[in-house]
């Protein structure tokens, strides 16, 4: 089975990021977390996208705040999904970040998730390696199967606590 990278800019996106770990752990698939900065690690960031397919990796998820360069930084030396989650910063929100991580230029895409959007990351992940992976799909739907009976049992809740007597 392929594995996920879940890169950071810094370790205070960790707190952000834990969910993504967390969902991609419930599915079964193997995951690496590595902080590296578009900035401050420059090398080691290229080496690391550039080395990952090889490496066994099928998607990165690149979580940066502020200018939020990462997840072009790794699109730009990689041909794997790459799986953009900007994360909210004091100075605007994560809009900053957002954008940042959204308009890249043509032939460099990154797919982006809403701001501190890790756990919709890690289910993008996860869908882009059930294309080749029918055991991974199945528990996908499963994992659907269950948030549509929650989503239904809420109803059936609230209908009975308001239902006309």
């Amino acid at each position: 089975m392929k594995k996920v990278a879940i890169v950071m800019g810094s370790d205070s996106d960790l707190g952000t990021m834990r969910k993504a770990v967390e969902k991609l752990k419930s599915l079964e698939i193997p995951v690496e977390v590595r902080i590296l900065s578009a900035h401050r690690t420059p090398e080691a960031c290229a080496a690391f996208a550039r080395s990952a397919q090889a490496e066994g990796f099928g998607a990165i998820i690149a979580a940066a705040g502020k200018a939020a360069h990462l997840a072009g930084a790794i699109a730009a030396n990689t041909l794997l999904p790459v799986i953009g989650v900007p994360v909210k910063s004091s100075t605007l929100d994560g809009l900053d970040a957002l954008l940042s991580t959204v308009q890249m230029p043509s032939g460099i895409p990154v797919a982006t998730v809403a701001i501190d959007g890790a756990e919709n990351a890690a289910i993008l992940a996860a869908q882009v390696l059930a294309v080749s992976d029918a055991a991974l799909a199945g528990r996908l739907a499963e994992m659907r199967r269950q948030m549509r009976q929650a989503a239904e049992e809420k109803d059936r809740k609230v209908r009975a606590e308001f239902a006309q007597e």
